[in-house]
């Protein structure tokens, strides 16, 4: 396992509001986890894709084991992160609980040229925050606060301060 231990997240009773154009982030927990990529999806068109140029499909525990992701076939699509397995290497839960789809937002043009070196199979370490976005015009995005929950809604928004990558 190239990254043993599940992300550490310290919640925020009173977050701070971060303004990214028109887009408000307000601050829901301190973030850090290291991670194996299991995919990236870049995206270049639409107002999310301004906030959010990249999405990382991230595994730890087994899911960062090279042995056990040979066996799991992994995609992205539309904000979405997909498995698929013919049989399972680990049970269904490790693997819903142990790999998440992140949508990456830099905290500033250095963070986001880091992000965009990163690859599929490189060990990263990100450091932020858990973020809840949200427009004037009623437009929100939630992040989800627990590695628990899967389907729409499951996926983390990290506001990037530091990201740091090495080879598997």
């Amino acid at each position: 396992m190239l990254a043993p231990d599940a992300p550490e997240q310290v919640d925020l009773d009173d977050g701070a509001k971060l303004q990214r154009g028109d887009v408000t982030l307000t601050t829901r927990a301190h973030f850090d986890i290291t991670a194996r990529v299991l995919s990236r999806k870049d995206y270049s068109r639409g107002a999310d894709a301004e906030l959010i140029p990249e999405d990382l499909a991230l595994g730890w525990g087994r899911m960062s084991d090279s042995a056990v992701l040979a066996k799991i076939e992994i995609t992205q699509s539309d904000r979405f992160y997909y498995w698929q397995v013919k049989a399972f290497p680990i049970p269904r839960r490790e693997i819903e609980t142990s790999s998440a789809n992140m949508h990456m937002i830099p905290a500033d043009d250095d963070v986001k040229r880091e992000l965009e070196q990163v690859r599929q199979g490189q060990l990263v370490h990100i450091e932020g925050f858990l973020v809840d976005a949200s427009r004037a015009d009623g437009w929100h995005w939630n992040t989800s606060l627990t590695r628990d929950d899967t389907g729409a809604g499951a996926c983390e928004l990290v506001y990037v301060e530091r990201v740091d990558i090495s080879a598997p």
